[in-house]
Formats: C-alpha cells, sequence, structure tokens
C-alpha cells in the first residue's frame, strides 16, 4: 500500500553511498567520518566489566548518574561552566538523536530554523519532519565564512532556531568568538534558540580554542549544545553523545527523549564514565592526535597539483582540485573513485543550491599507512592529468 512520504526527496546518504561504492570497487575509503585503526583496548575491557557487573538493564531515561557527573566535570574543567547533571545534561543515543530530539521540542509547523550550508544532513529533515521550515543561508567562499547581516536579513517572526556547527563539518573550519558575539547580537532581544553542533569539539588545529556557546554568557540561556563521545573515543559505532542546556530547554528536550530513544545502552555508560575516571586526559591529546595526521597527509601531496587548505578542526581536511578539472564536486568524487581508486565525500550534498565547487572532503582518521596508500594513490591520479 502506497503512502504519502513525509521526505519524498530524500535518498540514501551521500556517506552510505560513498562507502558501499568503496567496497564495491575496492576503493581506498577516505570519505565517510570514521576511524580504521583500533580503539584504545581499556574501553572493550570496561564494557566486559559493566555488563558483568549486571548494567544489562534500562538506564535512566536522561543517563546515568555517573556517566552526568563525568561530563560535568569534563564541562566544569574545559571550558569553566557549571553545567547541573541533574536538570541540563541528557545522555542521547550519538549527536545525532540530540539534535533531533532538540529539534522536535523547539519547532513546529509555520516556525523557521535558520542553518548555515553547507549543513550536516540530518538538520534539515529533522526540521521538516518537525513540519517546520528550513532557511539554509550559504557560507561565504572561498572560507566557509559568516555573513552576519544576511543572517540578520534572514530572520522574521517565525525564526525560532538558529543551528550552528563548529568545529564545521564538512567546511573544516572553526567558529570564532567575533562569530558568537555577532550571533549573540544578531538575536538579542528575540525569541529565538540556538542548537550548537560541537561535537569535534576537542579537535581543533594550530593553537586554536574552542569557543564553545556554554562558555558564552548570552548564548548558554538560550542554547542547546551537542557532543559525541563517538567522536573523542574514536568509536563512532558506541553512539553515545549527550545534550547539554538550561534547565527548562532540557526539560522540553527530554519530553521527546524519552519517546524517541528513552535510554541509552547501560553498560556502554559505565564504561565510558570509568574510562573518563581512568584516563581523564583523553580528549586533551586529540588535536596532536589528528594535527599530525592532517599534516601527514598535507605533506604527502605537497607538489601533486592539488591544494589542502590547512584545515582548522574535525577529522577532514578539505582537497582542491581546481588544477586539474573545472568540473563540479560531485563529478570529480566520481572520478577519484573510479580512476584512482579513493573515496572522498563531495559538498554539493550539504547544500539546498550548492554552488561550484572544486573541493571535496577528505577523512584523516585513519592509520598512516592508509593515509599513505591514499596519498599515493591521488599522487598517481595527478600525474596521469599532467
Amino acid at each position: 500500500m502506497p503512502i504519502a512520504s513525509k521526505l519524498p526527496d530524500i535518498g540514501t546518504t551521500i556517506f552510505t553511498i560513498m562507502s558501499r561504492r568503496a567496497r564495491e570497487l575496492g576503493a581506498l575509503n577516505l570519505g565517510q567520518g570514521f576511524p580504521d585503526y583500533d580503539i584504545d583496548p581499556r574501553i572493550t575491557q570496561l564494557v566486559t566489566a559493566a555488563m558483568t557487573a549486571g548494567h544489562n538493564q534500562y538506564a535512566p531515561m536522561e543517563g546515568s548518574v555517573d556517566l552526568r557527573a563525568q561530563i560535568a566535570r569534563k564541562i566544569q574543567n574545559c571550558y569553566g561552566v557549571a553545567a547541573d547533571p541533574e536538570t541540563e545534561i541528557t545522555i542521547t543515543l550519538g549527536a545525532t538523536e540530540a539534535l533531533y530530539s532538540v529539534i522536535q521540542a523547539t519547532v513546529g509547523p509555520a516556525d523557521e530554523v535558520i542553518m548555515f550550508d553547507p549543513s550536516y544532513d540530518s538538520y534539515d529533515p529533522a526540521v521538516r519532519l518537525a513540519g517546520a521550515r528550513s532557511v539554509r543561508l550559504p557560507l561565504q567562499l572561498p572560507d566557509f565564512s559568516y555573513d552576519w547581516d544576511r543572517v540578520r536579513n534572514a530572520i522574521t517572526a517565525r525564526t525560532r532556531l538558529i543551528i550552528i556547527n563548529s568545529p564545521h563539518n564538512p567546511a573544516c573550519t572553526v567558529i570564532a568568538a567575533a562569530d558568537l558575539d555577532a550571533l549573540a547580537a544578531v538575536i538579542d532581544g528575540r525569541d529565538i534558540l540556538v542548537l550548537s553542533d560541537e561535537v569535534y569539539e576537542h579537535v581543533v588545529f594550530d593553537g586554536r580554542t574552542h569557543c564553545s556557546v556554554l562558555a558564552h554568557a548570552e548564548l548558554r540561556a538560550r542554547s542547546f549544545a551537542v557532543f559525541s563521545f563517538g567522536k573523542t573515543l574514536h568509536a563512532t559505532g558506541i553512539r553515545v553523545g549527550y545534550c547539554i542546556a538550561p534547565t527548562e530547554l532540557t526539560r522540553e528536550m527530554r519530553k521527546v527523549h524519552q519517546f524517541n530513544t528513552f535510554s541509552i545502552a547501560h553498560a556502554l555508560q559505565h564504561a565510558i564514565a570509568a574510562y573518563l575516571l581512568q584516563a581523564p586526559e583523553v580528549w586533551q591529546n586529540l588535536a596532536a592526535f589528528f594535527q599530525a595526521k592532517r599534516d601527514r597527509l598535507r605533506t604527502a601531496l605537497a607538489g601533486s597539483g592539488f591544494t589542502l587548505p590547512a584545515a582548522a578542526g574535525t577529522y577532514f581536511q578539505l582537497l582542491d582540485f581546481a588544477e586539474f578539472d573545472a568540473g563540479d564536486d560531485q563529478s570529480f568524487a566520481e572520478r577519484l573513485l573510479t580512476e584512482a581508486g579513493v573515496a572522498t565525500i563531495p559538498l554539493a550534498p550539504f547544500y539546498a543550491i550548492a554552488p561550484h565547487l572544486s573541493v571535496v572532503r577528505l577523512c584523516i582518521a585513519k592509520r598512516d599507512a592508509t593515509l599513505d596508500a591514499g596519498a599515493a594513490r591521488l599522487r598517481a591520479f595527478a600525474r596521469r592529468l599532467i
């Protein structure tokens, strides 16, 4: 029996498509953002211990007490901000569920949500499923910067939420303190909330500091901040994230969360809490770890004809192919897949209306051997084009 689709124009995500084709073609997958190296074995041991200890039934809806306490400690240490683990911190099924639950809790029919293209692909469908309208503003090329005058002009009486993402996937940029100040000024005196996707909070390069809405005096009171242990622990499959927001905002978000996923894998929560006690410095090493991989890839491709503008954050790196091909990024990603044997991610699928783009996204969260092999294939491909 046919049904009327709520998302008639939505197909399979570009991540799934490129990963599937990489498998079919035997290509190196530098596209989808997941590590190909082992996680810390202590995490495996702690998950086993948690299940052995009997943490196999429902966790509390808002998340285990010990994990929320560890998160509160981390937020205090990282940003100098107090977050009440009882009323302001919620454990979610990865960051994606947190984003979805916040959007469903805060917007509805006739409301508008501003987001910035290229925007992560889960934002717009969640807005549409809530009955609201996405207002998609492109970041300014070539550096993917914000045009705050354009944001100001886009705000209407129906604007209820603005979504920001820093460090930014897929643009690999990091929001500046001045941008948060500008955002605060734009929405001052308006009934507008902020949803801040900060899953790559610890992956910032070249001495930069992550600017969180939690540490911004004006934005803190009206913001949801979303994070992910999958990124911090190199374990994207564990699907444990969390959302931090003021009590009254958290209360509304939890109303959706409890009827969406309700609670998250209990043993995983206990294991992560125990791991954070054993390795409280875990996030302090991430920037240097991934910066070394970024630099390894950039060095390996120096002089190849490809340009790699240094990523400011995330575990991705853009590859500029303008020297070789005047076509669009989706077509060139296909060429790299079939001719170079390397899977990448084009940026056009992250736009409502994509401009002409000469960059594709590479994932640097790979073993050095994988990065070296990928660079060798890209160099060989470039030589054939010169």
